[in-house]
């Protein structure tokens, strides 16, 4: 997908280096614009702290405004990493997509020109007040992590994306600006979290702004009558980008695919507001007040009126004659001590790189290694221009440096191979904050340091070190394995340590519907080749897997052997975890080994540890054929399976053209109806499938279609046989009480009694999306309600049509089967066998 063409500059090479970032967000290129923006950064000395609850709910625009506008080192911290959250592009729920979301943001980033952090706080779905928010995340322990962020950057000025008001709508909104109000002046005081003085010092920002934002009414709010407010244009025009910042923040915006959140690119003014809430009273600019050159740093003036020259003098065509002037600063700053001009030495050190055309690059000769291996690296050295460079070693992690001193002449690639010898007990590729087990609804770390880390640091860098000018330059770089794909060209893979062999069960879920042994399978991939052992499955006591230990041999890397097992469960209702352990030598391993793949942000290595849920719950089940319509991605067809139905998915010429009442029921996935638009058109075939005896199950879907014909949203209807509208009602406490309005009712008894008990247990929420309107046809059979709401009796409605049976369900059937409820697979067993019980 390209960008729109513009009129060529000199210096209109920023569409070769925003253009890729939009198909695949792993790739940067570098060029006079990118120097030009560096250029100015070290000329500037600000920073700003955006603070806010979610992947998403950043301001984008003026986070581009003030990186690449005001050049200043401009920082988002999100207080999760959005976990919680829908899934509109795959399958991945909860940890998953807290990963995946990450990484939009990281993507986001490298467009705006920002940095991410991120806090130890868990999204743990949809919260209705900062109450229960606070209290599920840990008031104390939140705050002070956003106190460590404050004195670890140490911003001029911090700004809340929302008030700390019920305006905000969602409790975790709520408490981003709560705890941020606080946070801004604890961090200045040396009595509050003093454990963290011995990495950070107290600091007190200049001034605390809410940038004024009405969640609930999608826009920005009239600030107008607001006093001590700061208005910025953000749809200003960059002539050396190409683009207003609103244009690139649109860009960065919709990185965020997973939640669905394409953005326009807005051409002219865009109004923003920042209002002062605490600190020194501002008027007509953010910094106003706060001295953002090199005098703020003592010593500095010299090396600043030498940036100063620097970038006055750049010329695009010849940047390279901008690197004596740098290294002059450099020397200038030798001997200074401070934050800022440590900062600003490293990215001097880049942007003279930058000035030369400095290409350098650590490329693997695989992308997955094991402990105890070797991998082989080329460390490539090419100075693309006349400027002179010599290099004078490279090395690997903390190996020794392999000595070169030579120089690298003009466009001539230098090239050396090197070795690195993985320690035995390296820890496998998984993400930081995921390896430990979780504290509620926090991650669990070591060190408060991680919290600098918005990912993992690379498993191993390259360290090159340059003579420039009589100064030694060091530069470190990424070790990457570096491939070319057939359709998409050069792509990058990160260096990821991986087990000897990947173990992981089929699946995540084993139900027991009875007390009669059932089949498990676990599957094993070598990831070196000549690879032998023993499997074995841990289960607790009143489990019993026979055989207790099956050997494995794999003769090549890739090679995989699926494993069978069976497991005999208790007589009477459990649940438990078994683990499964794979022998090889005297290596133990746990874990399997899980890619994640999409085109917009890097691929992602896991190492998730293999584990099943064992479900024994007794469930009738009388559907054995179920068609299945994905929505926008969800696991529930696992689950159907699970039940002893066969599940097929329906693609759209089975719609259209399919047998349909060769099944005994049908089931359309989540938002299912917002993102298939075959559903829609075979909605007729649909109902006649109901009238003529079959069952149709709908899940939840938003109120508006997310992906309509011509892309405009327009109100979602006609999901039923009779009229339904569906609406924004929403029970997000998991332990919220369920009155049965219709206890008797067939689909509440047959094939399983269903009581409250089954909806002990459940995750996250109850549902969303309820109906909020409903034909007098259809029969509710719940009636449930956040704490201190009003009751709401449309999460689930069925009504009979014709001979067969329509059920509309917005309970979060995606989120409690995948893991196991049993409850859940109770109910759904009884709306599968509706057309049974119907008869």
């Amino acid at each position: 997908m390209g960008l729109p063409r513009r009129q060529a500059t000199c210096l209109a090479l920023i569409v070769c280096l925003l253009s890729p970032l939009r198909v695949a967000a792993q790739r940067e290129l570098a060029g006079a614009p990118e120097m030009k923006q560096a250029l100015d950064r070290l000329n500037v000395l600000g920073a700003a702290l955006m603070i806010a609850a979610h992947p998403d709910d950043e301001n984008t625009g003026l986070l581009t405004y003030l990186a690449r506008g005001r050049k200043v080192r401009t920082i988002y911290l999100s207080i999760t990493r959005g976990e919680g959250g829908q899934n509109l592009i795959g399958p991945e729920q909860g940890d998953l997509l807290g990963v995946i979301r990450t990484q939009e943001l990281l993507a986001s980033r490298r467009i705006d020109g920002a940095e991410q952090r991120f806090t130890r706080a868990i999204d743990f779905g949809f919260s209705k007040t900062a109450e229960e928010t606070m209290a599920k995340w840990g008031r104390e322990e939140i705050l002070g992590d956003i106190v460590w962020t404050i004195r670890d950057l140490r911003p001029d000025i911090v700004i809340l994306r929302f008030s700390g008001s019920a305006s905000d709508g969602h409790g975790h909104h709520q408490s981003s600006a709560m705890l941020g109000k606080e946070a801004f002046a604890a961090a200045a005081d040396p009595n509050r979290f003093p454990q963290q003085l011995e990495y950070v010092k107290p600091w007190q920002a200049r001034r605390l702004f809410w940038n004024v934002f009405s969640f609930r009414g999608g826009r920005f709010s009239d600030a107008g009558d607001m006093p001590e407010r700061v208005d910025v244009d953000l749809g200003e025009y960059d002539p050396v980008l190409g683009y207003s910042y609103a244009e690139l923040a649109g860009m960065g915006r919709s990185m965020h695919r997973s939640q669905g959140f394409g953005a326009g690119e807005p051409k002219g003014a865009v109004r923003n507001s920042l209002v002062v809430v605490a600190g020194e009273p501002a008027h007509s600019d953010p910094f106003e007040g706060v001295d953002t050159t090199w005098d703020r740093v003592p010593g500095g003036a010299a090396a600043g009126a030498i940036l100063k020259r620097a970038a006055e003098r750049f010329r695009p065509e010849r940047p390279q004659d901008t690197a004596p002037l740098l290294l002059q600063a450099r020397a200038a700053l030798a001997g200074i001590r401070d934050e800022w001009a440590d900062r600003k030495r490293a990215e001097l050190d880049e942007t003279i790189a930058l000035a030369a055309g400095l290409w350098l690059d650590a490329a693997a000769d695989r992308y997955a290694v094991v402990p105890g291996s070797a991998v082989a690296v080329d460390c490539v050295a090419v100075n693309r221009s006349d400027f002179p460079l010599e290099l004078l070693s490279v090395s690997l992690g903390a190996a020794t440096p392999s000595e070169i001193n030579k120089p690298l002449p003009y466009n001539q690639p230098f090239s050396r191979r090197l070795e690195w010898k993985i320690p035995a007990d390296f820890p496998y590729t998984h993400p930081y904050w995921l390896q430990k087990p979780k504290d509620g609804e926090r991650y669990a770390f070591d060190d408060l340091r991680e919290l600098r880390w918005p990912e993992n640091p690379p498993a191993l860098e390259a360290r090159f070190v340059l003579r420039a000018g009589g100064q030694e330059i060091p530069l470190t770089r990424p070790v990457l394995y570096r491939y070319v794909d057939r359709v998409l060209g050069e792509r990058t893979r990160a260096l990821a340590v991986v087990p000897p062999a990947g173990v992981a069960m089929v699946r995540a879920v084993k139900l027991f519907p009875d007390d009669k042994p059932r089949s498990i399978e676990a599957q094993i991939t070598a990831n070196i080749p000549e690879i032998k052992g023993a499997l074995r499955l841990e289960a607790p006591p009143g489990w019993r897997i026979t055989p207790e230990a099956q050997p494995f041999e794999l003769s090549e890397s890739g090679r995989q052997a699926t494993l069978r097992f069976e497991a005999a469960p208790p007589a009477s209702p459990a649940d438990a975890r078994l683990e499964a352990v794979a022998a090889i030598g005297a290596v133990k391993v746990r874990s399997g080994v899980q890619v994640i793949e999409y085109p917009h942000i890097p691929t992602q290595t896991l190492t998730p540890p293999a584990r099943e849920r064992l479900v024994r719950a007794d469930v009738r089940n009388t559907a054995k054929s179920v068609g299945y319509v994905m929505g926008a991605g969800d696991e529930v067809p696992d689950a159907l399976r699970e039940l002893g139905s066969d599940v097929t998915l329906l693609a759209a010429n089975d719609l259209a053209r399919g047998d349909l009442h060769r099944f005994d029921a049908i089931v359309t996935g989540v938002r299912a109806y917002n993102v298939r638009d075959d559903l829609i058109a075979n909605q007729p075939r649909l109902m006649s499938y109901v009238e003529q005896g079959g069952t149709l199950i709908v899940q939840y879907n938003v109120a508006d279609r997310q992906y309509p014909p011509g892309g405009r949203p327009e109100r979602l209807s006609g999901i039923g046989p009779y009229p339904l509208a569906t609406g924004r009602v929403r029970v997000s406490v998991e332990e919220a009480p369920v009155r049965f309005l219709r206890p008797d009712d067939p689909l509440l008894t047959t094939p399983n009694r269903i009581g409250p008990a089954d909806f002990d247990g459940w995750v996250q929420e109850r549902g969303l999306y309820f109906a909020s309107e409903w034909d007098a046809r259809y029969t509710p059979l719940w009636e449930m309600n956040d704490p201190g709401e009003p009751s709401a009796a449309g999460a689930t409605l069925c009504a009979r049509y014709g001979k067969g049976v329509y059920i509309f369900t917005a309970l979060s059937w995606f989120r409690q089967l995948p893991a196991g409820v049993p409850g859940a697979y109770r109910i759904f067993a009884n709306f599968l066998s509706a057309g049974a019980a119907a008869q």
